[in-house]
């Protein structure tokens, strides 16, 4: 007859995993056993891609709070925390650079969730180890975990712990964050959603997520042309007129001027004249038109070829210009020598042609277009009825001025309380704990 032994799975886990709200106020015993206090907090170094490692713990003793390297440690994972000795830094602890303390700074704090571009709290960390370290290793955004309501020793199973690599940390401490550099997970977000967080955020988070994104000066530029324009007038007026400047550069111009017009008229003109000159010139021209109107709506930035040219040089013109935004990319513009607007030929009837094919036998010689004073709602009427991603603004002897493109209708016609609405998400998009 044969025995089955109980499965040890539960107590190797329980041996290499342990959670932070269990950890916390668990007394801390010298290597004989006696109790020398409780613990506090875990301390932690960031380390971009890799697991957060764990350096130490801040042990509360007689009301002191001090520090026990992890070295100390010869136990974290039962009911005690046992130390290898009883000799301990009687120092008050302080907090060095570059350290993260996961109770006072993560734990009850939003991280950026960057599957579901969602800012979720932490209701608790599991720490795991590995190797002869410690690490941070998964996070629980369970809203309902049982510390919380008092119980310290809950199921296991109460707990919905994800990857730490999924989310981004907001720790509101200077000196780690100098450390730890800037965001590389949230550079997977579109910057619509980048813009969302920061809408969504609290000052301190604002601030943080704004001051990482800072160091990507083409990601910033293009989070301040999704922003909310309101809160986008407050961030920028809040910096000086060289800083906005270096942002408003880098956007396009149309959202450049719309920027520019919201700043107090004394802000201006110091702003403009920190410009670089082309860009100064194009926010200049956008400026004198009306907002409500096709000029106020269009970009000056377009592609634009000679009308003789062959389809070959229509497509190296696409090529070429890499700064366009996606939707300019989607027209050609035949021009003639005086810059008249001859045709528009779409880039799937390029990419459809034969190369060596002119120009002219591609393009629609006479296209849809609108004046700088068309009314928006009549710019979107046309694009609806014609099916239009472009749409060329030119002057009364046709010669080309900007372009409008649908995202710039769209923006510019749903009202104000659609545009902020949470974004139907597709259905195989992870969405974290639904509770």
């Amino acid at each position: 007859m044969t025995t089955t032994p109980a499965a040890p799975a539960p107590q190797a886990r329980h041996a290499s995993t342990v959670h932070l709200s269990e950890l916390l106020r668990r007394p801390i015993t010298d290597r004989g056993g006696e109790s020398i206090g409780r613990l506090s907090d875990v301390i932690v170094r960031l380390r971009g891609a890799a697991n957060p490692l764990v350096t130490g713990l801040v042990a509360s003793v007689g009301g002191r709070e001090l520090y026990v390297p992890i070295e100390q440690v010869s136990s974290l994972s039962g009911e005690e925390v046992k130390l290898s000795s009883a000799k301990l830094d009687l120092r008050q602890f302080e907090r060095r650079e570059g350290e993260v303390l996961l109770r006072r700074d993560v734990l009850g704090h939003r991280l950026i969730d960057v599957e579901s571009a969602q800012l979720i709290k932490a209701w608790d960390l599991e720490l795991e180890r590995r190797a002869d370290e410690w690490v941070v290793a998964g996070v629980d955004t369970h809203r309902q975990s049982r510390w919380l309501l008092g119980s310290r020793h809950g199921d296991q199973r109460d707990h919905a712990f994800r990857e730490w690599a999924k989310f981004e940390p907001l720790i509101g401490h200077t000196g780690s964050a100098l450390l730890r550099g800037p965001f590389a997970r949230i550079r997977r977000l579109k910057p619509a959603q980048i813009a969302d967080l920061i809408e969504n955020a609290s000052k301190e988070e604002e601030t943080e997520i704004l001051g990482q994104v800072h160091a990507d000066p083409e990601l910033e530029a293009d989070v301040f042309e999704e922003l909310d324009e309101d809160l986008a007038t407050r961030l920028l007026g809040a910096r000086t007129d060289a800083e906005i400047a270096e942002v408003l550069s880098r956007m396009r111009a149309d959202d450049a001027a719309d920027a520019i017009a919201e700043l107090p008229q004394r802000r201006r003109q110091a702003v403009l004249d920190l410009l670089p000159a082309g860009q100064r010139t194009k926010v200049l021209t956008l400026m004198g038109f009306n907002p409500t109107s096709a000029g106020g709506l269009m970009g000056v930035d377009f592609v634009a070829v000679p009308s003789g040219a062959p389809v070959r040089d229509a497509l190296d013109a696409v090529a070429r210009s890499a700064s366009l935004q996606p939707e300019a990319l989607t027209s050609v513009h035949a021009i003639d020598e005086r810059g008249t607007l001859c045709g528009v030929a779409r880039l799937v009837s390029l990419v459809q042609s034969d190369a060596d094919t002119p120009l002219s036998e591609i393009y629609d010689d006479d296209p849809v277009r609108v004046g700088a004073d068309t009314d928006v709602v009549d710019v979107a009427v046309l694009m609806s009825d014609y099916n239009l991603i472009t749409i060329p603004v030119v002057d009364e002897r046709r010669k080309m001025i900007g372009i409008i493109t649908v995202d710039d209708v769209l923006e510019a016609t749903l009202p104000d309380d659609w545009r902020r609405r949470e974004a139907a998400q597709p259905p195989d998009a992870y969405h974290g704990d639904p509770t």
